[in-house]
């Protein structure tokens, strides 16, 4: 049975943001984040996508559009609730909210996309991998080899060692509620794949703000063939963060603080009516 791990904090600006987690994530990815924006005075709803939190089973009996409409089903509860909706999301769950902001333009006054990722081509991933994700649609349309499965391996997405050993520790113990899986299973990440491919072809109806905030190191998603891709593809103004002392999960790593703190500026300067100017920013 899938554990609900979602949570909903109010806030008083009347202002809200809705958090996405990544695929095999859990909502507690976004929680420090959420923290943050609330005590900023935002209205946060952490969500969780559909057949997440649970087993391997019951991510690969859900597919990406499944995970879209818990998505809109989020925002629409959200947005009716405030003035200013804003959606952001790590990893994947970037894509599903730059999804969320192509389809819904009448609701999403902005976006912030955190480690983007279309597809797995950082350093610590092996060369066969690389390869690999490229024919996981063609696995899954031939049904083969779909009880396999990729398991992650260090640093996790994640350069501060404390909390990486913190966060290995409950994923592999089997706390997937808490830290995520271990592994992708092979049928997910060919729904990923399906998610990019249309999502690609959507950047361009996204005319919402967009803050971009990638790691220059980022371990699992190379910052030039997944954040620039936003970057160079959105019709709205964007603003781009380099960041340099993190891995994937910026949301947790040694920059979190730094995320929390461009995010709220990002969404402040958005309701007072100052759009950010197209530019690119590199720390």
């Amino acid at each position: 049975m899938i554990k609900d791990v979602s949570f909903f904090l109010p806030g008083i600006n009347n202002s809200g943001v809705l958090l996405i987690h990544g695929l095999t994530g859990t909502p507690n990815e976004m929680r420090i984040l959420a923290k943050g924006l609330h005590k900023a005075g935002f209205t946060v709803y952490a969500m969780q996508l559909a057949g997440h939190c649970g087993d391997e089973q019951d991510l690969c009996q859900t597919n990406w559009q499944q995970w879209y409409e818990s998505v809109t089903e989020a925002a629409e509860f959200l947005q009716k609730q405030v003035d200013h909706f804003f959606v952001a999301g790590l990893s994947m769950g970037a894509l599903l909210s730059l999804k969320l902001a192509a389809e819904k333009p009448e609701w999403v006054h902005g976006v912030a996309a955190y480690g983007p990722t279309f597809r797995y081509d950082g350093w610590s991933m092996p060369k066969y991998a690389k390869h690999l994700f490229f024919l996981l649609t063609w696995f899954e349309r031939l049904g083969i080899f779909q009880d396999k499965t990729f398991i992650e391996q260090p640093p996790y997405g994640l350069k501060d060692v404390s909390i990486r050993a913190a966060v290995s520790a409950s994923m592999l113990d089997g706390d997937s509620a808490s830290a995520g899986l271990a592994g992708n299973p092979y049928p997910a990440l060919a729904q990923m794949q399906y998610l990019a491919k249309n999502l690609r072809q959507q950047l361009n109806r996204v005319t919402a703000p967009c803050l971009i905030m990638h790691s220059s190191h980022d371990d699992v998603a190379d910052i030039e063939t997944n954040a620039r891709v936003i970057e160079k593809n959105v019709s709205g103004p964007t603003q781009f963060i380099a960041l340099d002392d993190s891995y994937h999960l910026i949301t947790i790593d040694r920059q979190r603080k730094e995320v929390i703190q461009q995010s709220v500026t990002f969404f402040q300067n958005i309701v007072n009516g100052h759009f950010p100017k197209q530019e690119s920013i590199n720390e």
